[in-house]
């Protein structure tokens, strides 16, 4: 029997420090010294904007990473003007945003990850990564040392759309060979979860609470429920 996991990446793999509002202070402690914002300045700013904050929205015409991170670069620019920089400072932010963001050595492997991906494949599960995140996601997989781990490295800045779009889960059933059973791992109820199950893909939130039928404290429960 052919059987995979579609595993969500931040959150539930890695983590970065501070996600995104932290790498726009990060941009400014590089470039703006003394600049006097902290993250709560910030992330008001960010809590919509982003592709995944329309998930009912297909990006296909985004599917390349410089068309993506000229969407995205838009937005933001704005953020950065709106706390009060020209519009030559915001940009040249938003370029050290991108540079930061998509810097592997920011992200954090969680110390359960690669020995349960190690167990679930020595039991024979195939694993794939099916996750909201930068057209640079393969990239940080393989600078993490754990791409050799994963059949396929899905990211929907170029598979052009959120989850829980179905399609984002069909196409990741898709890259998987259409398996006999699959499961969804990750750490946001509705994204992950709800997403998953609306098209018949059982799943598991781990690493917190949230409505869901199947939780995990940690990925060593994941290898409990699947088996």
């Amino acid at each position: 029997m052919d059987r995979v996991i579609l595993w969500d990446f931040d959150g539930t793999l890695a983590w970065r420090e501070g996600v995104w509002s932290g790498a726009l202070l990060q941009a400014l402690d590089e470039l703006e010294p003394g600049h006097g914002f902290v993250r709560d300045d910030i992330h008001p700013r960010i809590v919509s904007g982003f592709p995944w904050h329309y998930p009912d929205r297909p990006h296909l015409h985004l599917c390349r990473a410089d068309r993506w991170w000229a969407h995205l670069g838009a937005h933001l620019a704005w953020v950065f003007r709106d706390l009060g920089f020209p519009a030559d400072r915001a940009e040249a932010l938003v370029r050290a945003t991108r540079c930061i963001y998509t810097d592997a050595t920011s992200f954090r492997l969680y110390d359960d990850a690669v020995p349960v991906l190690e167990a679930l494949r020595a039991s024979g599960w195939r694993h794939v990564i099916l996750s909201n995140h930068v057209p640079e996601l393969p990239n940080i997989v393989r600078e993490l040392g754990i791409l050799p781990l994963f059949d396929d490295v899905l990211s929907s800045a170029l598979i052009g759309y959120e989850k829980p779009h179905p399609e984002a889960f069909a196409i990741g059933l898709r890259s998987a060979g259409e398996p006999d059973e699959v499961w969804m791992v990750g750490d946001n109820p509705v994204a992950d979860v709800q997403g998953a199950e609306a098209v018949g893909i059982p799943a598991i939130l781990v690493r917190r609470e949230g409505e869901a039928a199947r939780r995990a404290r940690d990925l060593w429960g994941v290898v409990e429920i699947v088996g």
